[in-house]
């Protein structure tokens, strides 16, 4: 086999249709639009979802719900994530973005009390569930609210 020889898989590659070149080519005179009518005439568009006059799908489902826009949004940190930083450290948000243990936007990081913890560490986060604050403490650690 040489780079003189390759060739692209049996339809993996389409020819372009030419519209509007002829009788001779298939697309000619009306060019694959049909005889009359809107969809036929130049310059049409039609709205995103439009169902030729029928109530479109998005009107007539029912709406439902409520979104609440003072939600608060935590980047969620488990104990067990926090066994990888060496004894004594001090964890904050800038230190578990380095660790990848956060990434995105967030309104601030919550610990999770999942995993055990065997090293006396200093967290500084938004919140803590009443177990991580245990797990923290049990093992010589503290916890520290930033708002």
């Amino acid at each position: 086999m040489e780079l003189n020889n390759l060739k692209p898989k049996t339809g993996a590659r389409h020819v372009k249709k030419r519209v509007g070149r002829g009788p001779g080519s298939g697309h000619g005179k009306t060019s694959g639009r049909g005889e009359k009518g809107q969809k036929s005439r130049s310059g049409f568009s039609r709205s995103l979802g439009f169902e030729g006059g029928q109530m479109p799908l998005h009107r007539r489902l029912p709406k439902r719900g409520f979104t609440n826009i003072f939600k608060k949004d935590y980047a969620v940190v488990n104990v067990s994530d926090l066994e990888r930083f060496d004894n004594g450290a001090t964890i904050d948000e800038a230190a578990l973005r380095q660790a990848g243990l956060v990434k995105g936007q967030h309104d601030g990081v919550k610990v999770l009390g999942d995993g055990e913890l065997s090293k006396k560490l200093t967290v500084t986060a938004t919140k803590f569930s009443k177990s991580a604050r245990e797990i923290i403490e049990k093992a010589g650690g503290s916890c520290q609210e930033n708002k």
